[in-house]
């Protein structure tokens, strides 16, 4: 037996000891009800059958094999064989049948290695386990690994995370509780399409968070209401601008009220969505004497995402889905706004003298969060965005990173600075931001910057894309944390696919969840823009972590900080930079040659580059595309390869 093999034994024989003590330590001290009695017998009992598990157990039962199922093929191979290829990049004799798929990409999958501080690893998968996320993880593992126990899966992931080498799939495999690991092959490859590094890792650290961002606060009683709608009747109307220079018609709704004059926000939806994305926040803010103009882009707005879904794909490549010069066009849209609601100020009858447009205020979304920073002052830094992108393939990635990569074929030429100085401050919702900018960037917003982040988002993760570029900004800043949140939370319901609350690794929260969420942006958004006003004094207690604790729920806790206490900053040194430098170095790599070639990579990463896809489309009377993708990828693909062939 290994030296891992004595470690996994008694390293579970610990695990499990560890966790029937902590129950016994649940156990009431007074008389507890019927209910609560059978509720802690059953806990106990859980407790007692782990230890007697492994009592039974070998003493020295770890896996030493792999059995693999793909439909009717199965064979069984030794992971000490695994490890060989792992090493050495040659192929035993065992694994011949699966040299298609052993390629570079899986040997560098196989040899990377999560480096986490092996006296907080436990600690860490712990955490994660006890998240909705960390069940749902449990629960596909089941599938992937037919087999296998809950109890074995935990076991095997908190020895693995301990070891002093780092995390990594052989050190699980090794450490699983069993003589033979078997694995449904196809489960596996669809678990592997969807596993996202950066968002584990912030389920990993949300109980983390959510302790120390709490803030020791009494009980918050407000002067007034400010989610309460306000005085102003609100009228709606859409105007459609035709920018002729870029051959772009944006769309827009402007909620605005004639008989008041007050400040000027304008929204960018995220990708996929469209202007009305906010809608019930846009109509209140109107309430409140304040005009928003909620534009659409044309090229990342659910119409082109429908003509992709509908065949309109051309090569199949990523900048088929969002464009690279989707990235200068954003802003750009914003800044066009601005010039001509500044005509409609000076000369429209309805419309004169009520559009702010020297001071205006932008909340973005997703896309629209990037879009709010590169406006702000945070240049585009290309180089630092093609050194993490070049040449990296989607699997492993969160969605925001491979959707910042389109950005990476911009010509080196293409502008990249887009500050406009009528943008006097900004509020990115579940911004996209981890890759776009480099700290340098961020550190030149000099404008009062609000940034939201949910530590159960999977299309842009909390720790990756938002937290520690939020450390990054200089100038006043608050950061909004939704421990919980999803990434379509603050959206509006009636403009939602709720098919996105069944996804299992997209779990978007039901409406119903999430609208304390929604009540608590109301107030935020509509205090952090009369900031601006003579009622910012009277505003201002609302932008407070008292205000914000006060809205939480046993499924949403609200945080709020202007800055991460240390004790946070030491875990994320510890914890989070050593995954975002797995990320940024170790992931598998695209093969160039082949990718020119085909446009995708000849191996099972094809069948992944675009699955995540179906994670964006927002609006309820769309249907889900994932399924029409994937079979136009694979048509892509085939029509390529007899291409080839007749050559």
């Amino acid at each position: 037996m290994n030296s891992l093999q004595h470690q996994s034994t008694s390293l579970l024989v610990k695990f499990r000891r560890s966790r029937l003590v902590t129950l016994l330590k649940t156990l009431p001290q007074k008389s507890p009800s019927p209910a609560q009695r059978m509720q802690h017998v059953k806990k106990l009992g859980y407790g007692l059958a782990l230890m007697l598990g492994c009592g039974v157990a070998s003493p020295g039962l770890a896996a030493e094999r792999l059995t693999v199922r793909l439909g009717p093929i199965e064979q069984s191979v030794t992971i000490s064989d695994l490890e060989e290829f792992a090493a050495t990049g040659e192929i035993p004799p065992s694994l011949s049948l699966y040299t298609p798929l052993l390629t570079e990409d899986v040997r560098q999958a196989l040899n990377s290695r999560i480096q986490l501080d092996p006296d907080v690893g436990d600690r860490l998968v712990d955490d994660l386990l006890d998240s909705s996320a960390g069940q749902r993880l449990l629960s596909t593992l089941e599938v992937a690994i037919p087999n296998s126990t809950v109890e074995d899966l935990e076991a095997a992931l908190v020895v693995a995370a301990q070891q002093v080498d780092g995390l990594s799939l052989l050190g699980f495999l090794r450490a699983y509780p069993a003589e033979t690991v078997v694995v449904d092959g196809s489960s596996a490859i669809a678990l592997a399409s969807q596993m996202n590094l950066p968002y584990w890792q912030s389920q990993a650290l949300s109980t983390i968070l959510e302790r120390e961002l709490t803030v020791e606060t009494e009980p918050f009683q407000p002067p007034f209401d400010p989610t309460v709608g306000g005085d102003y009747w609100v009228r709606q109307q859409t105007l459609t601008f035709h920018d002729y220079e870029r051959s772009r018609t944006i769309p827009v709704d402007l909620y605005w009220n004639r008989d008041v004059i007050g400040p000027l926000v304008i929204m960018s939806h995220g990708f996929g969505a469209d202007r009305r994305f906010m809608g019930y926040l846009a109509r209140h803010l109107a309430s409140h004497g304040i005009v928003v103009a909620a534009l659409e882009h044309p090229g990342s707005n659910v119409a082109w995402l429908t003509g992709l879904t509908m065949g309109e794909m051309g090569s199949g490549n990523l900048a088929d889905i969002l464009p690279p010069s989707e990235f200068v066009d954003r802003p750009l849209d914003v800044s066009f706004l601005l010039d001509e609601l500044e005509r409609l100020n000076r000369y429209s009858p309805l419309l004169r003298g009520r559009l702010n447009t020297e001071r205006a205020t932008i909340i973005g979304h997703s896309l629209g969060g990037y879009t709010a920073l590169a406006l702000a002052g945070a240049e585009l830094d290309l180089e630092h965005l093609q050194q993490f992108c070049d040449g990296r393939s989607p699997v492993g990635l969160s969605p925001a990173d491979w959707l910042q990569c389109t950005a990476a074929d911009l010509d080196p030429n293409s502008q990249t600075d887009f500050e406009d100085p009528r943008i006097a401050q900004i509020i990115a919702l579940n911004p996209v931001m981890g890759r776009m900018f480099a700290e340098a960037s961020l550190g030149e917003i000099t404008v009062p910057t609000l940034i939201l982040t949910g530590t159960d988002d999977s299309i842009t993760p909390a720790v990756s894309q938002q937290i520690l570029p939020f450390a990054q900004i200089q100038s006043p800043k608050y950061l909004l944390t939704a421990i919980g949140g999803t990434h379509l939370s603050i959206g509006d319901p009636d403009n939602l696919n709720h098919d996105l609350t069944e996804s299992l690794f997209v779990r978007e929260r039901r409406g119903e969840e999430t609208e304390p969420l929604r009540q608590l942006l109301r107030g935020v958004s509509l205090s952090f823009v009369k900031q601006m006003t003579s009622e910012a004094d009277r505003f201002r207690p609302f932008l407070s972590p008292a205000y914000v604790q006060s809205f939480s729920t046993p499924d949403l806790r609200l945080r709020f900080n202007t800055q991460l206490p240390e004790n946070l900053s030491n875990w994320l040194k510890m914890a989070a930079l050593p995954l975002e430098q797995l990320v940024a170095a170790t992931l598998p790599k695209q093969q160039e040659n082949v990718y020119i070639e085909t446009g995708c990579r000849s191996n099972v990463g094809c069948l992944f580059i675009r699955l995540p896809l179906v994670m964006f489309i927002l609006p309820r009377d769309l249907p889900l595309a994932g399924s029409q993708l994937f079979r136009l990828n694979r048509h892509n693909l085939a029509r390529k390869t007899r291409k080839t062939d007749k050559r």
